[in-house]
């Protein structure tokens, strides 16, 4: 039986770059996402290609509906081998200086709670199989914290730390745990289009970077894991 990547978060940027990539290794594509609309406009893109390719709807803000959303992709794919986690948190970034707790704690299902909910619906399949991975996006800023750049960057950061321990835990056991830090805009994604129609300062300070070099660094985390984290810029080399 063929493997199945479940998207969450799946867009027209990385999201649809990462189904992409993995369908040309044979696997079958589950696309997760809130908005219907899109998610129906998305799957029927890729069906076109000949990717096999399911909408499933689901709000990744609210926690309680992950168990639902994976029943209903192991109810039509029948597995689940590797998950995706990169959706487009609401808002830009606050300076530290004036972030409000409430503010905070609005990010706090979305970035840090869900993908717990979702690593725990999975993990007994995973390890009765002996195999599977979980990818998760995150922005540079969770690695790199940067005046005036606060907000998401502290929610990401403590996602970030969990799953870092999650790595070294289930390593032994065949699954896989790994993210990739952007630290730029993706061509064609929500963010982008936005910062640039809003005349945001790091629409212009910010590097492009094309979704299906991310979705290459993705499958090679896959199939090598030989690491934890990639940061893409290197933000050493700037």
């Amino acid at each position: 039986m063929s493997k199945v990547i479940a998207v969450f978060g799946a867009g027209p940027g990385l999201g649809s770059a990462v189904a992409r990539r993995f369908a040309r290794e044979g696997f079958r594509v589950a696309l997760v996402a809130r908005r219907k609309d899109r998610l129906d406009a998305l799957v029927e893109e890729l069906t076109a290609e000949g990717v096999d390719a399911a909408g499933f709807t689901a709000d990744l803000s609210a926690p309680d509906e992950v168990p639902a959303v994976i029943d209903a992709i192991r109810g039509h794919y029948g597995r689940i081998d590797v998950i995706e986690y990169g959706p487009v948190p609401n808002g830009g970034f606050t300076p530290a200086a004036e972030l409000e707790p409430s503010a905070l704690a609005q990010g706090i299902p979305l970035l840090v709670l869900t993908p717990l909910a979702v690593v725990q619906a999975v993990l007994a399949e995973w390890k009765e199989r002996g195999d599977g991975a979980f990818l998760m996006t995150t922005g540079a800023s969770a690695v790199h914290p940067m005046p005036h750049m606060s907000g998401v960057g502290p929610l990401m950061a403590a996602a970030r730390n969990w799953l870092y321990s999650l790595n070294g835990e289930l390593a032994a056991s065949g699954v896989y745990a790994g993210t990739l830090s952007i630290a730029a805009f993706i061509t064609g994604s929500e963010a982008a289009e936005a910062a640039a129609a809003a005349g945001d300062p790091l629409a212009a300070a910010l590097p492009v970077v094309d979704p299906a070099d991310l979705a290459a660094l993705y499958w090679d985390m896959y199939t090598k894991r030989d690491r934890v984290e990639e940061v893409h810029p290197d933000l050493k080399t700037g």
